[in-house]
C-alpha cells in the first residue's frame, strides 16, 4: 500500500467515512470511472480513496455536484497557473503583459464551467446549450493585436486544459498539461530552430542628389551577407528619400560599424537599424 493512500485510508476509518464508502462502493461500476480513478482503483489500498471521490463527493454521478464543481475549478486554476508560469518563464518578447497572463488563467476556469454546464443537460437541452455557447464564442474578437504568434498557441493550450477538466477527465487534463508544459520548456530552453544570424531592418534617409542605387554597394558588400530593398518613400515634401532594407550582418561585423559607414555616405542623415526578432540583442547571433 502506498504511503499516501494508507494515510487517507486511516483518516477515513478514524472519521467514520470508511463504513459508508464500503457500503456504497458497489454503486459505482469500475468501467464508469475515469482513466485516473481506474488506475487507482486497481492499486491495493487505494480503493477507499476512489470511493471517497466517486461516492461521498459525488464524482461518479451523472450530473456534477457542488463538491466536484469546486474541485474542477481549483484544478483548472492549478493547471492554468502552471501554463501561465511557463509562458512567463519562456517569454522572449519586448514586454510581458500581466493582463494576458491573467487572461490565460481566467479562460481555462471559465471554459471548465461552460463545458460542465453543457454536459449537465440532457438531450435537446444539452444540444441547445452547446449551440448557444458556440454562438457566444463566435462573437468574441481580439480587441488588441497579439505581439507574438505563440500567444495564440497558449490561448488554445489554456482552453484545452479547461475543456479536459470540464469533461471530467481530471487525470487526462493533469497528465497532458504537465507533459505539454515539459515539452514546451524543453524546446524553448534549447532554443530549437533558431536562425544562425538575426535579421535586421535598416532605414536610411538620403538627399535627392545621392544615387542610392549604387551609393551603398561598397558598404553593403563589406558589412552585409545579404540585403533586400523593401520600399522607397519620398519624405519632407520631396526633398529627401527614405530607403528601407531587410539585411543580415556578416558574422565578424557590428551594427555600429555599419551605421558609421552609411552616415559617411548619406551626409550624417538619419540611419535606423532595428532587429526583426525582439528576443535577440541587436547584431548578435
Amino acid at each position: 500500500m502506498c504511503t499516501g493512500c494508507g494515510l487517507i485510508h486511516a483518516m477515513l476509518h478514524f472519521s467514520g467515512f470508511l463504513p459508508l464508502l464500503l457500503a456504497d462502493a458497489e454503486k459505482i461500476a469500475p468501467e464508469k470511472l475515469g482513466p485516473f480513478f481506474r488506475v487507482l482503483h486497481d492499486i491495493p489500498g487505494c480503493k477507499p480513496v476512489v470511493d471517497f471521490f466517486n461516492v461521498t463527493l459525488g464524482f461518479g454521478l451523472d450530473v456534477p455536484g457542488l463538491p466536484e464543481i469546486f474541485f474542477a475549478g481549483l484544478l483548472s486554476l492549478a493547471l492554468t497557473s502552471l501554463i501561465a508560469a511557463l509562458y512567463k518563464a519562456t517569454f522572449r518578447g519586448p514586454k510581458l503583459s500581466q493582463d494576458y497572463v491573467h487572461t490565460l488563467m481566467i479562460l481555462g476556469i471559465v471554459v471548465s464551467v461552460i463545458v460542465m454546464v453543457i454536459r449537465s443537460g440532457e438531450g435537446s437541452k444539452a444540444m441547445a446549450t452547446g449551440f448557444g455557447m458556440f454562438a457566444a464564442f463566435s462573437m468574441i474578437r481580439f480587441r488588441t493585436s497579439l505581439s507574438e504568434v505563440r500567444d495564440i498557441a497558449f490561448i488554445f493550450f489554456a482552453m484545452t486544459a479547461g475543456l479536459a477538466v470540464g469533461a471530467r477527465q481530471y487525470g487526462l487534463a493533469t497528465a497532458s498539461t504537465v507533459f505539454i508544459c515539459a515539452m514546451i520548456w524543453w524546446f524553448s530552453r534549447g532554443d530549437w530552430f533558431a536562425p544562425a544570424r538575426a535579421s535586421h531592418y535598416l532605414r536610411i534617409r538620403v538627399t535627392n542628389d545621392i544615387n542610392y542605387d549604387t551609393a551603398f554597394e561598397e558598404a553593403f558588400a563589406k558589412f552585409l551577407e545579404r540585403h533586400d530593398l523593401i520600399s522607397v518613400e519620398s519624405i519632407q515634401a520631396g526633398m529627401m528619400t527614405e530607403l528601407r532594407y531587410n539585411i543580415c550582418l556578416r558574422a565578424a561585423r557590428h551594427p555600429g560599424e555599419l551605421v558609421s559607414a552609411i552616415q559617411q555616405i548619406n551626409g550624417n542623415n538619419r540611419v535606423l537599424l532595428t532587429s526583426t526578432a525582439p528576443n535577440r540583442t541587436l547584431g548578435t547571433d
